[in-house]
């Protein structure tokens, strides 16, 4: 019998990590659900995805710390028997001016959503890298090209990620592991709460803020592209 594929989505509780989820569930893949406080909203997620004909597993762990990280790695790869997906999603917003940004929130920023993202792919890399296959998709954010007033600290955790990508693409493309970037657009999310600009849609040259869940299956579709790695990819049409 062949093995069911496993998806392992940080930050899956809500938001686009659970939209991501489900669409992983609607292909009958194994959905590992990340979370760190939100067990509740995890669950609902993990309840979804069976739903929706796929296999929630729970995992919880801070992604700021190392040790937590690699444990759920393989507690994750373990329980699913391989590592075919990575999906990094999970972190934190902040909305402060450069010169009202306080240091401690640029370095929890920095942390969750750089060094966070660096911990989990160093963890999925070697056990992909041990079965010479796999594939991460890492969330990004419009405000890493182009800036976004206020979001100093937000901005510069995303562009060190394409950096990260980038060069994970090159050094482990001869193993087969592909390593890829989106950016998913803004979305009324619990993450972006009222930040969304209101003359936003004058952006984007179809009128419009892309739907979820049409983001979601490009992530899906992504994760799947056997010839494609180092890339990062706009998911709505704002132009860069």
């Amino acid at each position: 019998m062949a093995r069911t594929p496993a998806v392992l989505v940080t930050g899956g509780s809500g938001g686009i990590g659970r939209a991501i989820c489900l669409e992983f569930a609607r292909a009958g893949w194994t959905v590992g659900i990340h979370f760190h406080e939100r067990q509740e909203a995890a669950e609902r997620t993990a309840a979804s995805v069976k739903e929706s004909g796929g296999e929630g597993l729970l995992f919880q762990a801070d992604i700021r710390n190392a040790h937590a990280v690699e444990a759920m790695a393989e507690s994750f790869a373990a329980r699913c028997g391989r590592f075919d997906v990575l999906v990094c999603n999970a972190g934190q917003a902040a909305s402060h001016l450069v010169l009202r940004l306080s240091p401690d929130v640029w370095t929890a920023t920095i942390e969750t959503n750089l060094t966070g993202t660096f911990y989990c792919l160093r963890a999925a890399g070697k056990l992909m890298l041990a079965q010479r296959a796999g594939s991460v998709v890492v969330i990004g954010s419009f405000a890493a090209v182009q800036g976004q007033p206020g979001q100093a600290a937000y901005a510069a955790s995303k562009a060190g990620l394409l950096g990260l990508v980038k060069t994970a693409a090159r050094e482990w493309g001869a193993s087969n592991v592909r390593v890829n970037a989106v950016l998913p657009g803004w979305h009324q999310t619990e993450l972006v709460g009222d930040a969304v600009p209101v003359t936003l849609h004058s952006t984007h040259v179809l009128g419009r803020l892309a739907e979820l869940q049409s983001v979601a299956r490009s992530i899906y579709y992504l994760a799947l592209l056997e010839d494609v790695s180092g890339q990062v990819w706009n998911l709505d049409s704002r132009i860069l």
